[in-house]
């Protein structure tokens, strides 16, 4: 089936879907259930490993808290904290919603909007033909839906689809999809999907938020706020990847960037949690 026949309808179909909604936003959802243990087996960690460089990232000063805590600085300013975390008597999801809490305060914005409800109009839309065929624009604050003849995009905050002829691809946070008529083929990289992820997307305003958890027993999860707009100190993006056994402790690596594409900082923490705990 050719990507235009899927790609142009939903654009479509996203378009009439805006204009109607009263809400000025996008929910995504989607879950699969899958055993987890193909992943690997994940280290139970006693003390951090903390180089002193990886990627695009550069560690300040030795590791702290008895070696449960360094600090790493990155492009822009971008700051990443690789922490060991125990549980103490809670959940998981417990102790990753007091990390969602601080690094949310970074941008109040952000918040604001995806908690806010309007019942305003959100969105123009002009959907018509022209010479290349189907056409539609849809246009609100930090939306951005285009469609000509066998072209397409959707920009959304922290979610972008851009299809050119046979061709696709598709970024949500830290999840890219390539995809091909030619080949018949669609790669998927990063957290989120062909493994058994459920994947939350909100997307509201400016602001998205973008989250990922692993089936299983075992802690697999990443979550990334972003805004289009910079906070007063800057920050643009923050988040966090957090994986650990049954029982803990958790590996944890928050982030804070000015980029407003995130750049490769939440690639590089990735790799931090992934050199200590495995994958």
């Amino acid at each position: 089936m050719p990507l235009r026949s899927v790609i142009i309808p939903a654009v479509f179909a996203v378009a009439a879907l805006t204009a109607a909604c009263d809400e000025r936003g996008v929910h995504i959802t989607s879950t699969r259930t899958e055993d987890n243990d193909a992943k690997g087996v994940l280290n139970v960690v006693q003390a951090l490993q903390c180089p002193q460089t990886l990627g695009s990232l550069t560690r300040k000063g030795s590791a702290t808290n008895e070696g449960r805590v360094c600090t790493y600085v990155g492009p822009k300013g971008a700051e990443v904290t690789l922490q060991l975390v125990p549980l103490d008597g809670k959940t998981p999801p417990q102790v990753l919603k007091g990390f969602e809490d601080r690094l949310s305060a970074s941008l109040p914005l952000a918040v604001a909007g995806l908690n806010r409800a309007s019942g305003e109009a959100v969105a123009t839309v002009d959907a018509g033909r022209d010479a290349s065929g189907e056409r539609a624009t849809v246009r609100a604050p930090g939306v951005d839906i285009r469609a000509e003849g066998e072209d397409a995009s959707v920009n959304l905050p922290g979610v972008q689809i851009e299809t050119k002829g046979d061709q696709a691809s598709v970024r949500i946070g830290g999840l890219h999809i390539d995809a091909s008529d030619n080949g018949e083929t669609v790669d998927i990289e990063g957290s989120g999907g062909e493994d058994g992820d459920n994947v939350s997307v909100r997307a509201r305003d400016n602001a998205a938020e973008v989250r990922a958890v692993a089936s299983g027993d075992a802690t697999r999860a990443s979550w990334v706020l972003s805004d289009n707009r910079a906070s007063a100190e800057g920050w643009r993006r923050v988040g966090y990847e957090a994986r650990g056994p049954v029982g803990g402790p958790l590996v944890v690596a928050t982030v804070r960037s000015r980029d407003r594409n995130g750049g490769r900082v939440f690639e590089d923490a990735k790799d931090l949690v992934t050199l200590n705990v495995g994958e």
